[in-house]
């Protein structure tokens, strides 16, 4: 197929870039370089540096390349920020998103595939979180992504667009040739894995009271690889609806830095901190939708596992991207 990935020079981005070019697909990268990297874009994708905010800037483009499908990743991340400059987040997320949406259906582009967030459960009554969960985000990140999706559903229903939206949280891991660079670093493995390398004195815990067996956040984390499969997989015609993705389990904070511990054999000192406005306690997603109706498996389901392949990206790249 020829494929669009919006955010493609992004982490998640790049590795589903990589991925879909293994399976012959054709891809054309779309992406602004204001968080992604250029030469995190495998060289067998089309590379088109996007301007977004310019006036037909998208239109133009989607009229150029006409994909048959758009994986789109392209938008802001930070739950903090979110909290901050909540504009930002609903411009970006939502009204940007929008318009990669019209010049799609513009173009009768057949699939169109989200990269939503388990941040649009807010607080969740039941844990793992299924699909049908209440959606009620403590955050203006969950609320933008929510609100696109709810954007989604109505297209389908008015104008028959296939589309897939999929939740999830804290993907992790690297392949090979592309990692996670973001700059400000605000997720949490690489982080630890900057001190583990010498370039960070300590790992900062943001709240240490939470109703958590230790008093830490806890989350569910997915390699980015196996996050990539599933939105391939949704390529297949006749997929349509929401899918959570994610290992079904969760490690708290203070897990996660005793595990990079493990795989890095390096003390990680910590500074404990307060907590940050609008983290839920506990995000774990029940995945069990998308095993079922998309044949989905996650091949690195250990959390050590998937530590180790970001660890071996991150001693092999320790500046990151050059660009």
């Amino acid at each position: 197929m020829r494929v669009l990935v919006t955010g493609g020079a992004g982490y998640i981005g790049s590795v589903c870039t990589e991925l879909l070019c293994d399976r012959g697909h054709e891809v054309i990268v779309y992406d602004s370089l204001w968080q992604g990297h250029r030469s995190a874009v495998d060289p067998r994708a089309r590379f088109i540096h996007g301007r977004p905010f310019e006036p037909g800037d998208i239109a133009r483009m989607m009229a150029e390349v006409r994909p048959e499908a758009v994986l789109h990743f392209a938008g802001d991340i930070l739950v903090g920020e979110s909290m901050q400059n909540p504009g930002k987040y609903f411009r970006n997320n939502v009204a940007c998103s929008l318009e990669f949406l019209e010049a799609a259906r513009a173009q009768n582009v057949r699939k169109f595939i989200f990269s939503s967030t388990a941040a649009t459960y807010g607080h969740p009554e039941q844990i793992p979180i299924p699909e049908d969960a209440p959606q009620r985000p403590v955050n203006p990140y969950g609320e933008a992504k929510l609100m696109f999706e709810k954007i989604l559903t109505w297209y389908h229903r008015i104008h028959g667009l296939e589309f897939v939206a999929f939740r999830y949280f804290n993907a992790a891991g690297a392949t090979e040739r592309y990692g996670e660079d973001h700059r400000p670093e605000t997720h949490l493995i690489p982080n630890v894995l900057k001190v583990a390398l010498g370039q960070k004195p300590c790992v900062e815990i943001y709240g240490t009271d939470y109703p958590t067996p230790d008093g830490t956040c806890i989350r569910d984390y997915i390699h980015v690889a196996d996050l990539v499969e599933a939105h391939i997989l949704a390529l297949a015609p006749g997929t349509c609806g929401f899918y959570n993705l994610g290992n079904g389990g969760g490690y708290s904070v203070r897990e996660v830095i005793a595990a990079c511990e493990r795989v890095t054999g390096r003390r990680i000192p910590v500074e404990e901190k307060p907590r940050r406005p609008g983290d839920p306690p506990r995000l774990v997603a029940s995945a069990e939708r998308a095993i079922r109706e998309l044949g989905w498996k996650p091949r690195w389901p250990g959390l050590e596992d998937i530590v180790a392949t970001a660890w071996s990206w991150h001693q092999k790249h320790p500046d990151g991207y050059p660009d």
